[in-house]
């Protein structure tokens, strides 16, 4: 997988994947991220990306060119198939839609910032707008990471275990059940006897029905889904 994001602070979004998984799924050739950095893309002395409103109102406003020039220089390269707009009026970032972009090739990414970008950008460029949250940030780079980190630990050999991603929270709309590790009891906090008897059939059905009884007590609007 090939990841481009475009970004008018690339310093901000590297240092996320220069450790941990993010790191050795590039340093394994897995994926390619790339950062473009917005101001290269334009013909203005003082490096201007933005610009007022027209017709009035506070903040700025991503302006189009250069955000064109910059999408089109990547497309003339090769074919996308996802052009992602990370901003607060997006669809909500869930699992699913993380495994559905961990299935692509190529994948562009673009940072809002200020108050966001010219709406002919959205309307001829971008073919999924996504968010985090119900919040604003400052910019969408810190957004663009997390979609990213959650994307490609998806992607085959990213993680020590292949199965590990398939019990994470959210896949089938459940959160994931109670684990534990050694020692077996600590200040008489003890570990549930059913987990070392070897029967894994019945271990199975208890992390199942626990994951659900979780997911009721903690998220019940994921059962409705």
């Amino acid at each position: 997988m090939r990841i481009d994001i475009i970004t008018v602070l690339p310093e901000l979004l590297k240092s996320p994947f220069k450790a941990s998984i993010l790191k050795r799924a590039i340093e394994t050739g897995l994926v390619e991220v790339h950062f473009h950095n917005l101001r290269d893309y334009t013909t203005d002395n003082y490096k201007s990306i933005d610009d007022t409103q027209f017709g009035g109102g506070a903040g700025m406003v991503m302006m189009v060119e250069p955000i064109d020039k910059c999408i089109t220089a990547l497309k003339a390269e090769r074919h996308y198939d996802e052009v992602i707009y990370m901003t607060p009026d997006g669809e909500t970032l869930k699992q699913s839609i993380a495994n559905q972009l961990s299935l692509q090739e190529n994948i562009i990414i673009l940072c809002g910032h200020y108050k966001g970008v010219d709406q002919r950008v959205r309307d001829h460029f971008i073919t999924r707008e996504i968010s985090i949250g119900d919040y604003v940030l400052s910019g969408g780079e810190l957004g663009a990471a997390v979609l990213c980190d959650a994307v490609i630990r998806l992607i085959p050999g990213v993680l020590g275990n292949e199965t590990s991603a398939l019990t994470d929270s959210f896949q089938d709309n459940l959160l994931a059940p109670p684990i534990y590790t050694k020692p077996r009891d600590y200040k008489g906090w003890k570990v549930p006897e059913l987990l070392f008897g070897g029967n894994f059939q019945k271990i199975e059905k208890w992390r199942e029905e626990q994951a659900y009884l979780r997911t009721k007590e903690r998220r019940p609007d994921l059962l409705d889904e």
